[in-house]
């Protein structure tokens, strides 16, 4: 039971007088504060109710000097060691030395600072006689009225230290680790080191998804500690203690100033990832503070950003490029120089990569007449016209049903040159003739060669499949374009003289419809690079004339055809004709076992030496072998993964706890820690908190995938992510195909095999950093724009050095910063691309057709 503010007092009269005079309780209260101004002016711990106040006296100098031990020195008796606002409540004259050290204490209260090591030694007992040394000599009448608000006030003080003890037993241990400098098996030392650094940033989103919004939280524990302060001055004189609202503003104007925190990130809401200042968190974005008042330091601050922004933009003289390819340029694809300068083009060299020893650091063109792309899924029917002005495929293809000029409106009724009434008829067709496709089940992730207009990809979203399509640029003008403007995921790419970008046995069918590759030549030498990567007990699904006519020229093939596969150990497990669309489709199974290689009588074509890296893709020229299946139960590509969509959240057999992953954990480890990393990551920050209207978002890249967690992390959105791992990093993309995604090695020193404005989102993490170390960080900016949309986003988490540098450069290209944070030297950019284009041009020689 609480008791009353005067027991001291009482305790000195006669136990059956309650009434004594004013005056006794004026002189002994007066006494009282004498004494406790001499002692100390810090927060005391409450006396027993019945000891003598001459006992009291002693047993307060004795639990003060225990205070300075086990305290900071902002609970010395020195008024000179205190901070600021502490000593804002000892000047303050209010009418009474007691409301005067009321604001001490208060002030003590709401240092954050001090909250956690004060409150853990209180109890509620030690709370009474806190509020009881407020008192400055009150009539006696208003006691039963203050003895129930103290009670009150000891309560909510209770509860306010419970949660914030709580809070800070909420702590994720995992989020403060990024990474150790352990041997690694998926990665060198140097990407440890790098990945280390991540957690500056991470650690703000887990404390805000293990708080359940930590603002909410923090801000919530704010307002009990205003209530109780409400409270205490209610109880100083009978009415609201006015002097405490002055008080409470100084202290608020310093906590602002300290966190440097931007005024317009705390008013974004509670649960994103960057919460309010509580949560001592930098959020230094350079837009206009939307606060009434700004503090004198943040305006200096934003100022000297300005003019050091300004003097770096104007050292960047942006041009637009001048080529033979205009709006569509691609360097590797587009070098005329290079290609002019081949010896021989039948082995289709002159579609393959050529990238210049120098990249441009000229901006591309837009078309004349571009408009913001049209959603998914109706984008999936139609387009703009002027977003891709080409009809030489709709003049070509249209009575195929690819593509169609219908006004001012590119249309796609859906067709191909395999299924004219439609690809979904097609595909159900596939999977009734051979039920172990199962779409979306056991067949996840397939390869379409010679891919056109991606209608057949395009489709396979319909059944929870993801294609990776690709075709050359060719006379089939922008058919890859025309894919990406759509919103299926396809690349620039041909079957030439070098491996696929792409890692061994990760593929679960390949498919190709009339893809006009010639698979039977030179000893099998391109059906061989789709055996690399197609898995162990995959399917080669084919769709072409050799299969159903009778022409002499597909008859030699399919007899051509017949042997190699066979030679190959492929089992030709059905051939079929589709009525409908009047063609046959042949389909294959790889074997799961070396046992079919060994009893071959003859070793053509042969198998590959052991020591050929089936993985090795990037730039290395074919072969004409074959690798042998896997037999170890802990190797990768002995077993078939798991069905979708449990394969997307289960770490893969053949990650081993023995060996380390990228974070430095055991990759199964790893491999959690990545996903329940980024799911918190885009839960937390991305899908609410900085702003993205991802309804408007289809055509999403991550630029570093390590694991696949961030395109995890956006399953249920309507987008496709294309995953890249570059050549510098841990090779991880198996990972990333074996939970049912995809993605393609590259270097970023070099140009996108995609078209200008190809992408609506782009995300690099730790990307710039560790590329602008060998490559011209300008070039590489440049590349960003010329595949991102206008009004594209790109997210950048990165240190600050480098985030800093990357904002010049996006301002200088009239690009709108969106939000910029930092914290411990990590920082992150987000970024819309504008649709400003420079007048000057610059003339690229290589590119221009003679």
């Amino acid at each position: 039971m609480a008791t009353g503010k005067y027991t001291r007092i009482d305790a000195r009269r006669q136990p059956t007088n309650y009434c004594t005079t004013v005056t006794v309780v004026v002189f002994v209260a007066l006494c009282f504060v004498g004494v406790w101004m001499m002692t100390s002016s810090s927060i005391v711990p409450g006396q027993s109710v019945d000891v003598p106040a001459q006992e009291n006296n002693n047993e307060v100098k004795e639990q003060v000097t225990e205070s300075k031990e086990s305290n900071t020195k902002q609970f010395e008796d020195s008024p000179g060691d205190l901070p600021e606002d502490e000593t804002k409540g000892d000047n303050n004259v209010s009418q009474s030395q007691g409301e005067n050290n009321s604001r001490t204490q208060e002030t003590q209260e709401i240092n954050p600072e001090q909250k956690i090591e004060e409150k853990q030694g209180e109890n509620t007992e030690e709370k009474q006689d806190e509020v009881n040394k407020t008192n400055d000599g009150s009539n006696s009448e208003m006691q039963n009225e203050e003895s129930k608000a103290e009670d009150e006030d000891s309560k909510t003080r209770d509860g306010e230290t419970n949660s914030e003890d709580g809070g800070a037993k909420s702590a994720d241990p995992e989020s403060s680790v990024a990474g150790q400098p352990q041997e690694n098996s998926l990665a060198n030392k140097p990407e440890l080191e790098e990945n280390e650094k991540k957690p500056a940033i991470d650690e703000a989103e887990t404390k805000v998804d293990e708080n359940s919004g930590g603002t909410e939280k923090k801000s919530d524990n704010d307002d009990t500690e205003t209530k109780s302060d409400e409270i205490s001055g209610d109880t100083n004189d009978g009415k609201t203690g006015n002097g405490l609202m002055d008080e409470n503003a100084d202290i608020k104007e310093k906590k602002e100033l300290e966190k440097t925190t931007d005024e317009q990130a705390n008013n974004q809401g509670s649960g994103e990832v960057f919460p309010s200042g509580a949560q001592s968190e930098l959020l230094n974005e350079t837009t206009t503070q939307s606060g009434s008042w700004s503090t004198q330091a943040a305006e200096s601050k934003n100022e000297k950003e300005v003019q050091q922004s300004s003097s770096q933009q104007n050292t960047y003289n942006w041009k637009v490029c001048n080529v033979t390819a205009g709006p569509d340029y691609i360097p590797c694809l587009d070098n005329l120089q290079a290609i002019r300068s081949l010896r021989s083009t039948k082995h289709y060299e002159h579609r393959e990569r050529h990238c210049p020893e120098e990249p441009p650091t000229c901006l591309v063109p837009l078309p004349e007449g571009y408009k913001r792309p049209i959603e998914w899924p109706k984008s999936r029917e139609k387009i703009w016209y002027y977003n891709v002005p080409h009809t030489k495929l709709a003049q070509l293809k249209g009575h195929q049903n690819w593509v169609k000029v219908t006004g001012e409106y590119l249309t796609f009724p859906g067709g191909g040159t395999q299924f004219k009434h439609g690809a979904l008829h097609y595909i159900d067709f596939i999977n009734e003739t051979l039920p172990d496709i199962a779409w979306g089940k056991r067949s996840r992730v397939i390869l379409d060669v010679g891919c056109g207009v991606a209608s057949f990809g395009g489709f396979l979203f319909d059944r929870d499949v993801l294609a990776m399509s690709f075709a050359p640029k060719d006379e089939h003008e922008a058919q890859v374009q025309f894919a990406l403007e759509r919103g299926i995921p396809a690349i620039s790419a041909v079957m030439g003289t070098q491996r696929l970008p792409f890692p061994a046995r990760v593929f679960d069918i390949v498919h190709c419809a009339r893809c006009r590759v010639p698979w039977h030549i030179e000893g099998g030498k391109l059906l061989l690079e789709l055996n690399r990567v197609l898995r162990p007990g995959g399917f080669f699904v084919w769709s072409a004339t050799p299969v159903y006519q009778k022409l002499a020229e597909d008859v030699e093939i399919w007899k051509a055809m017949s042997e190699l596969t066979k030679n190959m150990c492929w089992e030709l497990v059905s051939k079929t004709k589709d009525t409908v669309n009047g063609v046959g489709i042949a389909m294959y199974r790889k074997p799961s076992s070396n046992d079919c290689y060994e009893k071959r009588s003859q070793q053509m074509p042969p198998l590959c030496e052991d020591s050929d890296d089936p993985n090795a893709a990037w730039n290395v020229p074919l072969q004409a072998c074959m690798h042998r299946v896997p037999v170890d139960s802990v190797e990768r590509g002995s077993q078939w993964p798991e069905q979708w969509p449990v394969r997307l959240e289960k770490a893969p057999y053949w990650l081993l706890s023995s060996k380390v992953g990228v974070y430095g954990k055991p990759e199964p480890k790893d491999f959690t820690y990545d996903y329940e990393h980024w799911k918190r990551v885009v839960s937390k920050s991305y899908l609410n908190g900085i702003g993205i209207k991802w309804q408007s978002v289809r055509n999403v890249m991550d630029m570093r995938s390590i694991y696949g967690g961030f395109a995890a992390a956006l399953r249920d959105l309507n987008v496709w992510v294309m995953n890249v791992v570059p050549i510098d990093s841990p090779d991880t993309l198996p990972i990333i195909y074996e939970r049912g995604l995809f993605g393609i090695y590259h270097d970023w020193c070099e140009s996108f095999n995609t078209y200008p404005r190809s992408y609506d989102l782009l995300h690099a993490d730790h990307l710039f950093s560790k590329i602008k170390k060998r490559c011209n960080l300008v070039a590489v900016v440049v590349e960003v724009d010329r595949i991102l949309r206008p009004e594209g986003k790109l997210i950048v988490r990165d240190n600050v050095e480098t985030i800093s540098e990357l904002e010049s450069i996006l301002r200088s290209m009239h690009w709108e910063v969106r939000m910029t944070y930092s914290k411990d030297k990590e920082g992150l950019l987000y970024v819309e691309k504008s649709i400003w284009r420079p007048k000057e041009f610059e003339t690229i020689t290589y590119a221009i057709a003679a």
